[in-house]
């Protein structure tokens, strides 16, 4: 699973910077990384401090902390109306709201979009999919070289039209070897290379099919863990120390902004909302899957309880992320926020020890696995 491979690649930090090879467009031979653990903070690029919504939480929400003492909030029940899907449970499904459903082997090996007009997919010898992307409107699916060696390559589908193309090495703006990809609000986030041989954020607008260069990080810095919602972007940058040092930051064309209210070289996760944002921390680096979420609703700091890091995802208008069991014989759970209605638990897996996949939002849609003592199931729920 996705989490899974997130923290792993986190053991260890590898980020070179070298040049490309002349004779090859699409060779891209320097690896790219994560973070593991945190020393001094990050140095971002100069920018201007955003000014904080003073908008009240929603009636449902106590008065807002301080970011050294947030205000604690309890968790509602609000299970949604959770449907099986069809097939393994190994293979990872994503569905959305308009009929379509995209699933990954659970080798990476292959993949299928199926839906309403017809199906598509397949993988190229020597590569696997490492990341694959559904909302209503588009689907995104990232093929990464199994060597290593040459720039990922996207498969992105309208699917209204059922019409293709291709983002890679050769592109206006190429891919690299690796490195973070987001979708949402008709736009694609991924890493590129900029003057000098900067790592850099790109941003494709689906419909017209062009790309811009957007932040680039600092000589021998990074980033990972790309967030779009409809407030903005956001990622987690690291230096190279050793150990590195991560910092959350909001990104606008080439300026990056910290988060506010967050621990130095400690945030993992991070999105912008209307009213603040939402982020995690981890409270000890030796255990860099035990998260700790928070937010920010104006200026009012909120306490969201433990998570496991890497599944922060925006989908419906809300912020989700998992919930590991915290004692024995509690089950994995699924936990919604939004300023507006506070925090739920909105799935509870089977009975038994259990761990829950990453949350994958199909636009409207929500779907995930639960690999459970009791029973493995992966469901599906509308979030309207």
């Amino acid at each position: 699973m996705r989490r899974l491979t997130y923290v792993a690649s986190a053991a260890a930090l590898l980020f070179t910077v070298g040049a490309c090879s002349d004779s090859d467009p699409t060779a891209d031979p320097e690896p790219t990384g994560s973070p593991a653990t945190s020393s001094a903070p990050a140095s971002t690029p100069p920018s201007s401090p955003t000014t904080s919504p003073t908008e009240p939480a929603g009636p449902g929400l106590p008065e807002g902390g301080t970011a050294d003492a947030p205000a604690p909030v309890t968790p509602e029940d609000a299970l949604l109306d959770w449907q099986p899907v069809p097939g393994p449970v190994r293979d990872s499904v994503t569905r959305n709201g308009s009929g379509w459903s995209l699933t990954v082997t659970r080798s990476g090996g292959n993949y299928s979009l199926d839906g309403p007009t017809g199906s598509s997919g397949g993988v190229s010898s020597g590569t696997r999919v490492s990341d694959a992307l559904i909302d209503d409107d588009w689907a995104v699916v990232v093929l990464q070289d199994k060597a290593e060696q040459r720039p990922s390559s996207a498969e992105v589908t309208d699917l209204a039209t059922g019409k293709s193309f291709t983002i890679d090495g050769r592109s206006d703006v190429p891919t690299t070897t690796g490195g973070t990809w987001a979708l949402g609000d008709d736009r694609v986030l991924y890493a590129t290379y900029g003057p000098g041989r900067a790592y850099c954020l790109a941003s494709l607008d689906l419909a017209t099919q062009k790309s811009t260069l957007g932040w680039c990080a600092e000589k021998r810095h990074g980033f990972n863990g790309a967030h779009i919602t409809p407030a903005g972007d956001a990622l987690q940058s690291f230096d190279d120390s050793a150990p590195a040092c991560r910092t959350l930051v909001s990104v606008s064309g080439d300026q990056a902004t910290p988060f506010e209210g967050v621990p130095d070289c400690s945030g993992w996760d991070g999105q912008v909302t209307d009213d603040g944002a939402v982020w995690s921390v981890i409270p000890k680096e030796n255990q860099v899957e035990n998260a700790h979420l928070y937010a920010r609703v104006g200026d009012g700091y909120y306490d969201l309880g433990p998570g496991t890091s890497g599944t922060l995802t925006w989908c419906g208008g809300a912020s989700y992320f998992v919930r590991d069991p915290q004692r024995e014989g509690d089950p994995a759970a699924l936990m919604r926020w939004s300023a507006d209605d506070g925090l739920a638990v909105v799935y509870e897996s089977p009975g038994g020890q259990a761990f829950l996949g990453d949350p994958r939002c199909g636009g409207s849609t929500m779907t995930v696995t639960a690999l459970a003592e009791d029973g493995d199931e992966q469901v599906t729920a509308a979030l309207s």
